[in-house]
C-alpha cells in the first residue's frame, strides 16, 4: 500500500506512505493478570451475596443495599474477562513510513487515534506468543500509590513477523 485514501488527509504528511494496516485478533486470550482481577471480583461479589442472604433473614428490604456491591463484583469479573477482547474488536492498526497509529472506537470514550513516531532509537520488542505482538512504545500510568509502565504496540497480530521487518526498515530509513 503506497497511496492513502482521503480518510488520511490531514493526518499523514504529504510524503508519508501507508506500509501496513491490520487488526488485532479479537478472540479471548488469557493473561496472568486476569487471575487476580477475577478472584478479587469473585470475593467482592461473594461477600455481597453472603451479606444479602444474611440481611434477608432479618426481613424487609434492607438486603437490597447489597445488590450494588454484588453488581460491582460481577462487573469486575466480566470486565477482566470480556473487556480486553471487546477493545480489540474495536481497534485498528496502521504502520506508515514514519509512524505507527493505533485507532479505536469505544462507546463511552468515542474515537481515538494515537500516533507513535518510529525513529532509529525506537526500542522494538517482538513477543513470540501463539499470536505474536510487536511493541514499539511505552506509556507510564499512575496507580493509586505508584506509577507503572505499559508497553504499547500492535498486539495479537498474525502477520507480526512481517510487521517487525517493516518496522526495522522504517528505523533504517530514519537514520
Amino acid at each position: 500500500m503506497t497511496k492513502h485514501d482521503s480518510a488520511w488527509d490531514g493526518i499523514l504528511d504529504t510524503d508519508e506512505e501507508i506500509l501496513w494496516q491490520g487488526r488485532p485478533d479479537p478472540k479471548f486470550t488469557f493473561k496472568p493478570a486476569m487471575i487476580f482481577t477475577t478472584l478479587f471480583g469473585m470475593a467482592f461479589a461473594g461477600f455481597a451475596l453472603f451479606w444479602m442472604i444474611m440481611a434477608s433473614s432479618a426481613g424487609g428490604y434492607f438486603w437490597m443495599f447489597g445488590l450494588i456491591h454484588f453488581a460491582v463484583g460481577v462487573g469486575i469479573i466480566a470486565g477482566s474477562i470480556i473487556l480486553p477482547s471487546y477493545k480489540r474488536r474495536r481497534t485498528w492498526y496502521t504502520l506508515t513510513s514514519r509512524r505507527a497509529f493505533i485507532a479505536s472506537v469505544m462507546p463511552v470514550f468515542g474515537k481515538r487515534l494515537k500516533s507513535y513516531p518510529i525513529t532509529a532509537d525506537t526500542q522494538i520488542e517482538f513477543q513470540d506468543n501463539p499470536i505474536p505482538s510487536v511493541m514499539f512504545a511505552s506509556e507510564t500510568r499512575r496507580g493509586k500509590n505508584s506509577s507503572y509502565t505499559v508497553p504499547i504496540g500492535f498486539e495479537l497480530i498474525h502477520d507480526a513477523r512481517q510487521v517487525l521487518t517493516l518496522l526495522r526498515s522504517v528505523q533504517k530509513d530514519q537514520k
